[in-house]
């Protein structure tokens, strides 16, 4: 699995180096960012995913031709052994538009289908947890009228990928992968000066609150229909020339409901990211 992660990391910063020939080449507005995020625990919609333990996340975005359509492919990986059959690699197809432009409800919004495998677990067995989702994510940029602060919704619909698994009809203990997730966000960009660089710096505030539709996400136990969960986090974006950046953030989540997390957690992440 190590080796995989490995590979799949070469493979990522290949793709990278075509795209680069072939705008040299042909000057194609292909373009999007391949990247690596390190964690010092991975928690996903309120759940810890590896028992505290950090992880490491490479990924690849692409923007299609401008035409609004994206690709993301992200890697979930503990950076320790014994949670290898909980890690996962996340493929979405996304589109994104505006609506309502220059209006004060003006909305961006993404929607997309995503599909989480586990590489440990075969797919086309009783034994898989590959799931699958549709979402919409609605931002309102000028809804409260204060510049930077953006209000957001997020909607989630997660479904197990085959009907006949653990996560589907054969639910050994009772839980459940399908149902809804809603996600409630507030975020500010506070421009200040940077202490260490002396240069200007947007320092990113976030904010969200989770209500989870009784969704278990390895189906292993029922969780309660209820609010789950909040997180709080600040980060910034260091530019490091080259299209090459680096952001650090820290962040905090308050755990409300026992069937997803007995635990408040603190954690950190370092994101490093080159734009093409």
């Amino acid at each position: 699995m190590k080796n995989g992660m490995l590979v799949s990391i070469v493979v990522l910063l290949a793709v990278v180096g075509m795209v680069r020939a072939g705008d040299a080449a042909d000057a194609s507005t292909l373009h999007g960012a391949v990247g690596i995020d390190y964690t010092t625990k991975y928690l996903w919609r309120g759940f810890d995913v590896f028992s505290d333990k950090s992880a490491i996340h490479p990924y690849i975005d692409l923007d299609l031709w401008d035409t609004g359509f994206g690709l993301h492919a992200i890697g979930h990986r503990a950076a320790s052994s014994g949670h290898e059959i909980n890690e996962r690699w996340d493929y979405t197809l996304s589109y994104k538009g505006m609506a309502f432009e220059g209006e004060p409800y003006m909305m961006s919004y993404m929607l997309g289908y995503r599909y989480f495998n586990y590489p440990d677990r075969t797919s086309h067995t009783t034994s898989s947890i590959d799931l699958h989702e549709v979402h919409g994510v609605f931002a309102f940029p000028a809804l409260l009228g204060v510049e930077n602060l953006v209000p957001a919704y997020v909607l989630v619909k997660l479904m197990p990928a085959n009907s006949g698994t653990v996560v589907g009809a054969n639910q050994a203990f009772g839980g459940s992968a399908s149902g809804f997730a809603h996600i409630f966000m507030l975020d500010y960009s506070l421009p200040y000066t940077d202490p260490i660089t002396g240069g200007q710096q947007d320092l990113k505030l976030h904010s969200e609150a989770v209500y989870n539709d009784g969704v278990s996400p390895n189906g292993a136990t029922d969780v309660d229909n209820d609010w789950s969960n909040a997180v709080f986090g600040i980060s910034t974006t260091y530019d490091l020339g080259n299209n090459l950046s680096l952001t650090p953030g820290v962040y905090y989540q308050s755990s409300w409901e026992d069937t997803v997390n007995t635990e408040d957690e603190f954690w950190a992440s370092f994101n490093l990211m080159y734009k093409f």
